[in-house]
Parts: C-alpha cells; structure tokens; sequence
C-alpha cells in the first residue's frame, strides 16, 4: 500500500485556505496548512478592527475542511531540494507538492520618522495595536491617514464616522484605481463626514515626528495619531530560500502558477507574480489564485497538463463607513468603468461581499470543487500583456537571491 501524497499549504489567508480545501478532493492527499495564527484573518475588515465595529477573525473551524490538518507555526526556510520546511518552533516537515501563500503585509515606508511614530494597519497584530492608541486619543485630536488606496479611504472614513477628526494624505490621486465618477463620489461623502482630503503631488509625505506629518510642499499636520496605510510588501522566505522572485519578493511563475526554479512549488494570492505580471493585491485575486494552484498541484498528481491563469475581475469594493460604500465596476481586465453604486446600497454591497467571500471558503470546505470563478472566460487581455511583454525592450525584473 503505497503512502498518501503530502501536500503543504504555507499561509491561511484568502488563497491558502481555498487551496487547501480544494485540494481535500482526493482522499490519498495528506493536506497541511501551516499559518502563524490560530484564527482565520479577515484583512478586508482591518479597517474594522481599528473603529471597533469588527473582531476580524474568524474561527478556522468554519471555513477549513475536516480534511486539513493545521500547524499553528511560521516557516523560516524552504528547502526546495529536499522537499523540506523548517519551521520557527525547530520543527521540519516534509512536503512533494508545496503551495506558497504567504500574502502581504506592510512595506518599510523609508520616510523619516514613520516607522517609529506611524502605525501600520496591514496585518491583525498592527490592527490590535494602533485601536487602544484610537480610543486613548482624546476626542478632537487630530487623526492623520497616509495612503489614499482602499485601505486608507475606509480607515479614514471609518473613523471620520465615529466623530473623529480625520486628515486623509493621498500622497497623490484619491483612490488611483476609481473612475473619476467613482472618484467624486467617495470624495463626496468623506466631506460629508468632514474628512479633510488632501491629495496631489504636493502631498507626499517627507517626515513623521510624534504629533505631526510634514509634507512636500512644506506644510506641517498636527497629528495625534498617524496611520500608514501606503505601500505593500510581501514575506522574503522565497528570496531567503533561493528561489526566483520579482522586485518585490513575489514568488516567480509560470501561467500555472509553478515556480520558475521548481514543479513542486506553486505559489498563490498576492505573494504570486506569475510571468513577473502579479495581479491587484487583493481578495478578489487571492481566492482564484488559491483555487488555480490547488487544480495545477491535482493536475501534476494526476499526470495531466495544468490549465494556465485566467484571472477576471469585477471592480473594487470599498465601505465609507457604516452606513455608505461603493462598488465601482471594471472591465474582466481590471480597468475601472464610469459606473458605480455608491451609498447605502453601495455599503450593502459591500458587507454583501464581505459576508460572501467567507461563505465561498466554507462552501469549498463542505464541498471541494464547488469553487468555480477561477474558470470564467475572459482572460484574453492578459495574453496581450504577456505578449508585449515578451517583446518588450525592458522586461519584468526578475531577483534571483541565493
């Protein structure tokens, strides 16, 4: 009787949780998933956490099938050679197909002061330290969020609802990704909640003292407490462990998510640049991506060709607090429209999707393979892409760390 296949997921966000759900569909995989925490993080709720209207987490016996077994533990390095992991806790274990899903977290701002006196909001610990630094703030004290994306635009909204007073520094455009109607709109009801925006080229932040922003067009913010919410980073354990990775630290792969130096390590959500092209840093990816590398890793068990990405996408969603939100749609290739639900159904939407996207990792933990939206067609702009840049005089950067 020959041994089941050992298949090890690293990373219990959005991607790895399906991944390892999915891959429970044959019952001669033993599927590990190791994640430093014990509960599942909703990141897209952070924002939440900070305002206390959300816990964020979620108890991993909801949404991860009985078939997963679950090591509480950190990877410090891949042994690609020999097919191993060591893990912060001294322990090893052993894998023949590995799913590297280690996510994102915050970059190193590089501006004087912002790592000593700004406050990350990237990751669960960083959300649990910067809410008692919120309630201990007194009522009126200036509030100051740096980064205009998503993340930014809610914590800043979020706050602004619960009477604060909030400055939000875009450093640059108001939600870069909104369509300019989109764009009017959220800056609309951030002034109704009297968020004072400031954005364009003078806005980019030059220092960070204890109780101010300084900018580059030399004005200086009174600032209580400052959230840094600009940038994004990913985990260096691939660089660490000598694999191929873009600029950034993204695990370099093919189309089917495989590891350009390895066919035994696929990678998945935002720590995956696949064709040095990595997708939108964001659930919306994570999930299909997850759902892609788990069939690449049953196709190779299977003896078959895997598929290749096929990623579409339906817009942005993002909550203005409580009681607005809106969903600005886009085209499959992720380019924003001139439509938009804004408002209370736009808040609706929004919980909607968050309620929804948890329900997705349930519903692949009762039943794996139920998970389809990573077939959808619509992925013919993404050929183009890699065909100009195939062509192209500079190509993606590629790190090769050892």
């Amino acid at each position: 009787m020959s041994e089941n296949t050992e298949i090890v997921v690293i990373g219990g966000g959005y991607a790895g949780v399906i991944a390892a759900n999915r891959l429970t569909r044959r019952d001669d995989l033993n599927v590990t998933l190791i994640n430093p925490r014990p509960d599942f993080v909703e990141r897209i709720r952070l924002h939440q956490l900070v305002a206390g209207t959300h816990d964020a987490v979620v108890d991993y016996r909801k949404i991860l099938g009985g078939g997963v077994r679950l090591v509480v533990d950190t990877v410090t390095r891949i042994d690609a050679a020999g097919r191993g992991l060591t893990l912060a806790s001294g322990a090893t274990v052993r894998y023949d197909h590995l799913i590297y899903a280690v996510g994102s977290g915050s970059a190193d701002p590089r501006v004087p002061g912002a790592a000593e006196f700004a406050h990350p909001i990237a990751t669960l610990e960083d959300a649990r330290r910067l809410r008692p630094v919120v309630d201990a703030a007194s009522a009126k004290a200036p509030l100051t969020v740096v980064g205009a994306g998503p993340t930014g635009i809610e914590t800043a909204a979020e706050l602004a609802e619960q009477g604060r007073t909030v400055t939000l520094v875009c450093g640059g455009v108001l939600g870069p990704y909104l369509h300019p109607r989109g764009r009017r709109s959220v800056a609309g009801r951030l002034a109704a909640l009297g968020v004072t925006v400031l954005d364009g080229p003078g806005t980019k932040v030059t220092a960070v003292t204890r109780d101010a922003v300084q900018l580059a067009d030399g004005r200086t913010l009174p600032s209580e407490v400052t959230v840094w919410t600009a940038g994004f980073g990913v985990p260096d354990l691939a660089a660490r462990s000598g694999l191929s990775t873009d600029a950034l630290g993204r695990l370099l792969t093919d189309e089917t998510l495989t590891s350009v130096d390895d066919p035994h390590i696929v990678a998945a959500g935002d720590s995956a640049a696949p064709s040095g092209l990595p997708l939108r840093m964001s659930c919306q990816a994570a999930i299909p991506l997850g759902a892609r590398a788990a069939d690449t890793v049953l196709s190779r068990i299977a003896g078959e060709r895997p598929a290749t990405l096929n990623q579409v996408f339906a817009g942005q969603c993002i909550s203005l607090g409580r009681d607005a939100g809106i969903f600005q749609f886009a085209h499959r290739y992720d380019v924003a429209v001139g439509f938009h639900i804004g408002g209370r159904p736009g808040a609706k939407l929004k919980e909607f999707v968050c309620k929804g996207i948890i329900e997705h990792l349930a519903g692949e933990a009762r039943k794996p393979g139920a998970y389809r939206l990573h077939k959808v067609s619509g992925g013919s702009r993404r050929q183009q892409q890699l065909q100009r840049s195939e062509h192209a005089e500079h190509p993606a950067v590629v790190e090769r760390v050892v």
